[in-house]
């Protein structure tokens, strides 16, 4: 039997659209004579659906897609399918991968281990199913476990009935597995260890595309009962790849290279996760600010690729403090990308806002001025987006964004934060790469110039906060793997400098919770990730 794995880009919540691609795979698969055809979980309902779940026209809409569109595809074919959606049984909604067979459902596999990844609470939606059995499937005993859970150690018993005796078993694995920055060899080695300890051929599908805060990077995976990897499909793009069953129990006829999990998957992720964001939600055009500075110089990059350099407009929005370096490495990087430009000076806006509410009609150079200059820049920005249709992109990274090092309705407003997961130092690596993937587009003196928010004279970074060598790694420290402020002091960082950090990030939670979505690719949702508000929420 000849198996396709069927790795698709869906649109949340775009049923129709959805099942017409994956009629489509279908149909392809169907003309090279596969006999099964495996979808990613969530294939039709895309994913995630999110609050669209709780509107019963909705799973209405895809279970009448199923039985009046899909299913029938099957009907005089020898070609199944495994469909996973969000589909109702016996009044309870589950996320479940559907067998589709001769013209109907033929059987129901509910998803077990329902995920608690932030912002979408599985057990808010759906109910959870019971454990996996290994079915007949012609010459093979099958069972489908859907999600990334059966990867993790320990789950298999958790998960799947007891191991029959049969020789040839098949353990399908449909997922929505977003991508994270340097984890592919991670989950390589726990799908490997799985298909070996379980003494299964496993087959991996992945999702691909970008939804809403999520990248799902694909990278399906198939490997024989021997733990071996017979395929790693593409990332960060649609596939459908054939695997004859005989291959499945035979040792592998090829070794494959190690895993690409390196800094230039992340460029490929932000421009697959830009890309999806605007075509998913109707639009084309972006538009940023340009300040000369490193995090925009790498949005424009990332916008450019993703978008089309013709649809990008950078606006340099120059103050009184702004030198003219910033403005010259700002125009420099335009012409480099291929992009247009405007520029709107802010001094007049400025001197207006001060003359009607300064007492002296003077500046003050106080900390409200500062965040002025920003909100000026935010406005005109949005005015350009709103004005020619076009959606604003933020460009502040997480070190800042974690630390409040930002302004509310300033450099924060905005559709899509590109970078908001990722911290100061992997911009300067992303930075790098970029130039060597488009050819030594962002000027070097924007990489090595000691970062600025040019609010004030003479302004730096490090005037307000820690080195970014500091800042960075206590974050992540904090953040990510959640240790408290005497255990990041045991690791030899200075106690004054770890207070001050903790203090910044707590006091800046009700900025996060007002920051445009973040592409998480780093990250992750993990309890502490960026932004905290997630943590408060029950």
């Amino acid at each position: 039997m000849l198996f396709a794995l069927a790795q698709i880009n869906p649109a949340a919540g775009a049923l129709k659209k959805n099942a017409a691609t994956i009629r489509r795979f279908y149909e392809e698969a169907q003309a090279a004579g596969a006999g099964l055809v495996i979808f990613p979980e969530m294939a039709l309902a895309g994913g995630p659906p999110q609050d669209l779940l709780r509107y019963s026209s909705f799973t209405a809409t895809a279970e009448r897609l199923i039985r009046q569109e899909l299913a029938p595809l099957t009907a005089a074919s020898a070609t199944a399918m495994l469909l996973g959606t969000a589909y109702r049984l016996e009044g309870e909604l589950y996320n479940a991968v559907l067998l589709l067979e001769k013209g109907t459902v033929a059987a129901v596999y509910p998803k077990a281990a329902l995920e608690n990844r932030l912002p979408f609470r599985e057990e808010r939606y759906f109910s959870p199913g019971g454990r996996s059995a290994y079915e007949r499937w012609g010459e093979l005993a099958m069972a489908v476990v859907t999600g990334e859970s059966i990867l993790q150690p320990g789950r298999g018993k958790a998960l799947l009935r007891r191991r029959p005796k049969e020789k040839q078993l098949l353990l399908v694995n449909p997922v929505a597995s977003p991508y994270r920055y340097r984890c592919q060899k991670q989950r390589e080695k726990a799908a490997a260890a799985l298909s070996k300890k379980r003494r299964s051929a496993l087959l991996v599908v992945n999702l691909v595309g970008g939804s809403g805060e999520f990248v799902f990077d694909g990278a399906s995976l198939a490997f024989n009962n021997r733990g071996e990897l017979l395929h790693r499909a593409a990332s960060f793009g649609e596939e459908i790849a054939y695997l004859p069953g005989d291959a499945l129990f035979a040792p592998a006829a090829e070794q494959h290279p190690a895993a690409g999990e390196g800094i230039a998957t992340l460029n490929e992720a932000l421009s697959l996760g830009i890309r999806d964001y605007f075509s998913k939600n109707g639009f084309q055009k972006a538009v940023l600010g340009l300040s000369g500075g490193l995090d925009s110089a790498v949005t424009a990059a990332l916008a450019a690729e993703a978008l089309g350099p013709e649809n990008v407009l950078g606006v340099l929005l120059p103050s009184p403090y702004s030198p003219p370096h910033s403005l010259e490495d700002a125009r420099v990087l335009a012409k480099n990308l291929d992009i247009e430009t405007q520029t709107v000076p802010i001094t007049p806006f400025l001197h207006a806002y001060l003359e009607k509410l300064n007492r002296s009609g003077e500046p003050e150079l106080d900390l409200a001025e500062e965040n002025l200059q920003a909100r000026i820049r935010g406005n005109i920005l949005m005015l350009l987006a709103n004005r020619e249709r076009r959606l604003l992109l933020t460009t502040g990274n997480r070190s800042e964004l974690a630390v409040g090092y930002c302004t509310l309705y300033g450099d924060m407003a905005g559709a899509l934060a590109v970078l908001a997961d990722l911290p100061k130092l992997t911009v300067y690596e992303l930075a790098r790469e970029i130039n060597r993937r488009q050819g030594a587009v962002i000027p070097e003196r924007t990489i090595t110039k000691p970062p600025s928010a040019e609010l004030r004279p003479d302004q730096l970074d490090e005037d307000s906060l820690p080195p970014y060598s500091i800042l960075d790694p206590i974050l992540q420290l904090y953040l990510d793997e959640a240790l408290s402020d005497e255990e990041i002091v045991a690791e030899g960082y200075d106690a004054a400098v770890v207070s001050r950090v903790l203090t910044l990030v707590e006091r800046a939670e009700h900025k996060r919770r007002q920051a445009a979505p973040a592409l998480r690719v780093i990250s992750g949702l993990n309890r502490r990730s960026t932004p905290l508000a997630y943590r408060h929420d029950g």
